[in-house]
């Protein structure tokens, strides 16, 4: 008799304790959960003041001190931004910029110019 229920409780515990590896990601209600941001703040306006021909000095400007500076590859900086509103999905941005020569050559991600600068870089181009 005494093995059976030796046997029913290390049975119970077990089943306790695996009940209880779940509460980390349980949503108490009520409960305020803070939004998250890291990184670089990357908005649209920052990415339409960049033109080719831009000193890697005059970007830090626009676009902050980069994320990522590879040190092998220093002519390629990543601005990143994440950000996760409390218990919500995580949402990433991304913008890659290239140089050369010390001066911007291109850049490409998640962001693309408006039409707006496309038509002011054409009126300063004229």
């Amino acid at each position: 008799m005494s093995g059976i229920t030796r046997k029913v409780c290390i049975s119970l515990l077990f089943v306790g304790v695996s009940a209880c590896s779940n509460i980390g990601s349980m949503d108490f209600p009520g409960v305020y959960k803070i939004g998250i941001p890291q990184g670089n703040i990357i908005t649209q306006e920052m990415v339409d003041q960049l033109r080719p021909g831009m000193t890697k000095r005059q970007v830090i400007f626009v676009m902050g001190t980069p994320l990522v500076r590879d040190p092998f590859y220093q002519d390629r900086w990543d601005y990143i931004y994440s950000y996760q509103p409390g218990g919500g999905d995580r949402g990433q941005e991304r913008i890659t910029v290239f140089f050369a020569d010390d001066q911007l050559i291109s850049f490409s991600g998640d962001f693309v110019p408006s039409d707006v600068a496309a038509t002011d870089a054409n009126a300063d181009n004229n």
